[in-house]
């Protein structure tokens, strides 16, 4: 049944609609992968030398397993962004002969043979061969290099577990952020030494291999829970309950000033703050306007004058470019019956302009404490938004036309590629790197106050041109409009 339900995929695959259109995408993908590995796989063989030198006076294989702890933290946050759990199309399984527990069997083992789970092995493997060569016992190495393949296994496992708490919880991030903030602080405050505690785990096991029982039995009881979840949830009927719950009007009076797309904004700020992906969007905003902290507080970026605009692009930009980089996207669930209605499209993008530009605005505003770190970052701040104003958002709206994927609205939005294609990855140069690249080099000529000109002049620019600019996207969109009605209605 296994080997069915994997040619089933296999044939989805290959005979989806969006194979080839995710073509370059998957070529890219591929060679981020490639890139990885090559990175892992020098770790593995560089790191002992590299310990041996940095400390010189302590057993390198003691000093790795003391930063184990660190590593599962980082390895669950990195997942928890960017790993999913596969799936199939169970749905037309449910009505055969097919028992719920060997698709669940399929789904999670299928997880065990995930990318994140085989990156690791680059690593672990050629340091276990470099221990061997310094003469460490092979069955203290061999012991070593299994429990580390089962902590990979656990993590995984684990990572799910989170997810699905994240998905009942309205702040999908507070379940990540009660696991790692809780074993960071034991640790930090000295409660309990993680470090200590992870770190002499692993060597005892290594010594005495009848522990590695230990962590078999902890990855036996992770895949035991994930199995108890997924199959509680696997029931044809289960996406026709509906969750009974107070409606909470928002007044969105005020947007009635802005006119005839006042209707637009009401629907985007409707659908940003009701479904889970934009609403996720929301607390990433955050994330981006504590961004500069990061850097400003550092000594070593305080004279990288040419790095505060990039950070200011970033900071009031976020919404910016998570809401704009998938216009239409967003509607594509009832993109169809969008334009069937007597509607003007250049109302439909202005409502989407005037939102990305009122959230410049407001990022901005809230990012002025910046100034504390020095006028300089304020003034390049206010620079990068004029340029986010006048140049990004016309750029984001232009390539949002080449938008050709349908959007879950139910996933999350951190690091969920899902509905991402070659637009988003292009699109990134123009809004980030460009900037930047022209205060450099003004900033280099003529100096910091004609750097930050040279941006201000270019975003009035933009602004001034606004109606002419919004005029040609208008057009772009009617001209694609029939090639996204017919891309949003295919199921990728």
């Amino acid at each position: 049944m296994i080997k069915h339900f994997l040619r089933l995929q296999w044939k989805q695959y290959f005979r989806s609609s969006y194979w080839q259109k995710n073509l370059a995408l998957n070529i890219l993908l591929v060679f981020f992968a490639l890139y990885f590995i090559v990175v892992f796989l020098a770790l593995g063989f560089g790191l002992l030398p590299i310990l041996k030198k940095v400390y010189p006076d302590q057993d390198p294989f003691e000093v790795v397993n003391g930063f184990i702890f660190f590593w599962i933290i980082a390895d669950l946050m990195i997942r928890f962004f960017l790993q999913k759990l596969p799936v199939m199309s169970v749905k037309p399984l449910l009505t055969l002969p097919v028992k719920r527990s060997t698709v669940v069997h399929y789904v999670l083992g299928k997880s065990a043979f995930s990318f994140f789970n085989f990156l690791p092995l680059f690593a672990i493997v050629p340091f276990g061969i470099m221990l061997g060569v310094e003469g460490y016992g092979a069955v203290l190495v061999l012991t070593w290099m299994f429990t580390m393949i089962l902590i990979v296994l656990i993590i995984n496992f684990l990572n799910f577990i989170i997810e699905a708490f994240s998905a009942e919880t309205e702040l999908s991030f507070l379940p990540l952020i009660a696991v790692v903030g809780t074993l960071y602080a034991l640790d930090y405050f000295n409660v309990v030494s993680m470090t200590t505690l992870v770190g002499d785990g692993i060597i005892g096991i290594a010594n005495h291999p009848i522990l590695i029982l230990i962590p078999l039995a902890i990855l036996l009881a992770c895949y035991a829970f994930n199995f108890k979840i997924l199959k509680d949830k696997l029931f044809l009927d289960s996406s026709l309950k509906s969750k009974v719950t107070e409606v909470k009007a928002a007044d969105l009076s005020w947007t009635k000033r802005f006119g005839d797309i006042a209707p637009f904004m009401q629907l985007d700020l409707k659908l940003i703050w009701r479904n889970k992906r934009t609403k996720s969007m929301v607390f990433i905003m955050v994330i981006g306007l504590l961004y500069g902290l990061f850097f400003y507080p550092q000594p070593m970026y305080r004279d990288m004058v040419w790095l505060f605009p990039f950070i200011g692009i970033f900071v009031t930009g976020i919404f910016l470019i998570n809401f704009g980089q998938f216009i239409p996207a967003w509607d594509s669930g009832y993109y169809k019956m969008l334009m069937s209605q007597n509607i003007k499209y250049e109302q439909y993008l202005r409502s989407k302009f005037i939102l990305m530009v009122l959230s410049v605005v407001i990022m901005f505003v809230l990012s002025i404490p910046y100034v504390y770190f020095g006028w300089k970052i304020l003034v390049a701040h206010f620079a990068a938004a004029i340029y986010n104003i006048g140049v990004n958002s016309h750029v984001i709206l232009y390539g949002g036309s080449f938008n050709r994927k349908k959007i879950d609205l139910n996933q999350r939005a951190a690091f969920n590629y899902q509905g991402t294609g070659a637009v988003q990855w292009i699109i990134g140069l123009p809004l980030m790197i460009l900037p930047m690249l022209i205060f450099a080099l003004v900033n280099w000529l003529a100096g910091f106050e004609s750097g930050v000109a040279t941006l201000i002049l270019l975003g009035i620019a933009g602004i001034v041109l606004h109606k002419k600019v919004m005029k040609m996207i208008t057009q772009r969109y009617l001209d694609a409009k029939y090639k996204m009605i017919d891309a949003f209605s295919q199921d990728s």
